[in-house]
């Protein structure tokens, strides 16, 4: 058998040309995919002229002048989390680690090379940092060291949220993910409706024709106008364009988003492939995150590991995992993974463990539960109806989650990542 397996294997070695006949695609000067791309990328300048736009545009005192022209009244809030962080108000790792484990904590070697980066998703409005930091000064609790977002991008422009929030996040040190609006709920698929349709969405329709270059466009628009860097990606032609616009020279980074599907280590390997094959020429990559499908076992997650160290993107390339899901609108419940999580977190590196619902028994007792499909409700609508109240709840509901991790992560010995401006002394400035 190890005979035949290694003729076999020698079949798979991928010749020269084959380099070369992408290289003529990429090159081609009639190749209208490549020029259309290069058409949206040159209406914004040089990848140095957007790059050198989007730091500026990134920086506090840039995103503080826009919260200061749409929302003055969150200045008051961001300044409170300032302060909160620079007096020491929230607790630090070590401890936290002394309240859970006791005085054997500073005898114990937690591995900071396998830490867990403690995730929320989705975390849609400012108020809700506000009151996480609330909540994490009045009970000793950490606040994630990873933010998701799939609020609609021009509705939080309009209301002053997104910068706020991407200060917010310069201020705790914390990671944040966004969702351009060019996805498959505006409209893209003009033959899909509602649940009469479900079937339809399955396969990765929701940006048919020309919506990855609108896609392009809208993150271009953000990444120079606000400093956006890392959105979720959920097909595989915006994939695509992510990673070429890497390769052409600006800094794009982005998470494949669970609705992509990867739940099996060839379809991981097909995405790092293709990371690989149009990194930059130093190493580099901006897939950032690959976010598992619920299904995918822990197993499954350590042959992509070892994947991943081969192909080079250990660091580079987060694995992200699903603790808890929203009640409804996503799976069966009760979904519950904390203990496959402990499992994992000492044998695979660079992973967070996403927290997108409130534990099962928690969310049982709710009146109203978390669910998927709020992500895409307008604010308006929302308070309309009621249910910021209630939906407020629900956000406390996975940070309360999120801690509940952090605390079995410890009792094993395993560290984790928080937000590092908060709880990591040596991220403190």
């Amino acid at each position: 058998m190890g005979t035949l397996r290694d003729e076999l294997r020698a079949r798979l070695s991928v010749p020269a040309r084959h380099l070369d006949a992408v290289n003529a695609v990429l090159l081609d000067v009639g190749s209208q995919p490549v020029n259309d791309m290069l058409d949206v990328v040159a209406r914004y300048g040089t990848p140095e002229e957007i790059n050198r736009q989007a730091a500026a545009a990134r920086q506090l005192p840039a995103l503080l002048k826009c919260v200061e022209k749409t929302r003055p009244e969150h200045l008051a809030d961001l300044k409170w989390l300032a302060e909160a962080r620079d007096r020491g108000a929230f607790v630090g790792v070590a401890d936290y680690r002394r309240r859970v484990l006791g005085a054997e904590a500073g005898g114990l070697a937690f591995d900071e090379a396998h830490a867990v980066t403690l995730e929320i998703s989705a975390c849609q409005y400012f108020s809700w940092v506000i009151e996480a930091a609330c909540w994490a000064l009045e009970h000793g609790g950490l606040m994630p060291g990873r933010f998701i977002r799939v609020r609609k991008m021009k509705e939080q422009e309009a209301d002053g949220d997104l910068p706020a929030f991407a200060a917010a996040m310069q201020i705790i040190g914390a990671s944040c993910v966004e969702q351009p609006d060019t996805r498959g709920i505006d409209g893209s698929n003009i033959h899909l409706g509602g649940a009469d349709t479900i079937i339809g969405y399955m396969g990765g329709v929701g940006q048919p024709n020309d919506y990855p270059l609108r896609w392009l466009d809208e993150y271009l628009y953000y990444y120079t106008h606000y400093g956006v860097r890392e959105v979720l990606n959920l097909n595989p032609g915006t994939i695509l364009l992510g990673c070429l616009l890497h390769r052409l020279g600006v800094d794009i980074e982005f998470k494949v988003s669970v609705i992509v599907g990867n739940d099996n280590p060839f379809s991981a390997l097909w995405t790092l492939l293709t990371a690989r094959l149009l990194a930059r020429d130093d190493g580099s990559t901006s897939l950032a995150g690959l976010n598992w499908s619920n299904s995918t076992d822990n197993e499954t997650i350590a042959i992509a590991d070892r994947l991943r160290r081969a192909l080079g993107f250990e660091r580079q390339v987060r694995f992200e995992y699903h603790v808890t899901q929203t009640w409804g609108g996503i799976v069966v419940q009760p979904f519950i993974r904390r203990d496959e999580l402990v499992d994992l977190a000492g044998r695979v590196g660079n992973i967070s463990a996403k927290h997108e619902g409130g534990d099962p028994e928690v969310e049982q007792a709710r009146e109203r539960r978390s669910d998927i499909r709020d992500y895409y409700r307008d604010r308006a609508e929302i308070v309309a109806a009621g249910d910021w109240e209630p939906m407020t709840l629900n956000f406390i509901d996975k940070l309360e989650a999120l801690n509940r991790t952090a605390r079995a992560l410890t009792e094993h010995g395993l560290a984790f990542v928080a937000a590092p401006r908060l709880h990591h002394q040596a991220a403190r400035p």
